[in-house]
């Protein structure tokens, strides 16, 4: 469940990256191109820096997690529907999260919101397991679906509520929330290991920070690392939330 652009740099590269004239005679060496264009230009371009993560990125066909209609634009850069009122997120937003996670070959990683799979696969390809949960049932199936279809043999999917998090799984290494609640969920800082990371957007949706948290003697030391711009998180987490008003122009 994931719509991420970032604020900045949003439209500066990828134009011209889709291989629209060529890939309707389904030729792979056209999207390997492609891929390769947007990690070079999207990605280390602007400095994501991780080769574990720069390899993937150029490696997992994000083409097979859009729709059909869509796939000649997979490798540009920007979000694109998946339908429900959902988006697969901005390829950048996808390497810069999951770079700042710092994913781990031994890693358990839970993630909030797959959307259409894609985030998750990059991360089957960088650790041990990923349990991801959608609130979107139909979204869910289609995920699992592609993702076993691709041989993503690690990952576990569910449907349902992804601010209770996955307790019976729990504890996990990493947690990555592609939605946005206005506050941490408390039941995912429960089930993060003492030492693990948490990515995540917090915020209205006018004003939405990514936040790197890390767990630390049970304590969390939180730090904001870009603005964005996310689909809120629903469920529990609009229910429990506070609500947050938009503020009202300054009178003149």
């Amino acid at each position: 469940m994931s719509l991420a652009i970032a604020l900045w740099f949003t439209g500066l590269f990828g134009h011209g990256a889709s291989p629209t004239n060529v890939a309707v005679a389904g030729d792979e060496d056209v999207f390997a191109a492609a891929r390769k264009r947007m990690v070079q230009g999207q990605l280390s371009g602007r400095g994501i820096t991780n080769a574990r993560v720069l390899a993937v990125m150029g490696k997992v066909p994000r083409r097979e997690f859009v729709p059909e209609r869509f796939r000649a634009q997979a490798y540009d850069d920007g979000p694109l529907p998946i339908g429900h009122g959902q988006t697969i997120s901005q390829p950048y937003i996808v390497a810069f999260m999951t770079e700042r996670l710092d994913p781990r070959p031994t890693d358990r990683v839970l993630e909030i919101g797959t959307g259409s799979g894609y985030q998750a696969a990059v991360l089957a390809e960088l650790v041990a397991e990923v349990y991801t949960i959608e609130i979107v049932e139909p979204l869910a199936q289609r995920a699992e679906a592609d993702l076993k279809r691709l041989s993503y043999t690690n990952v576990h999917v569910r449907a349902g509520d992804g601010y209770r998090g996955w307790p019976e799984a729990a504890p996990f290494d990493a947690i990555i929330v592609t939605c946005a609640p206005e506050k941490v969920p408390q039941p995912l800082v429960e089930q993060l290991k003492d030492g693990g990371r948490m990515i995540i957007p917090v915020g209205p949706t006018w004003n939405q920070e990514l936040v790197l948290l890390r767990k630390q003697g049970g304590r969390l030391e939180k730090r904001a690392v870009l603005p964005v711009r996310f689909v809120p998180m629903t469920g529990d987490a609009q229910r429990r939330g506070d609500k947050s008003e938009k503020p009202s122009p300054t009178p003149r």
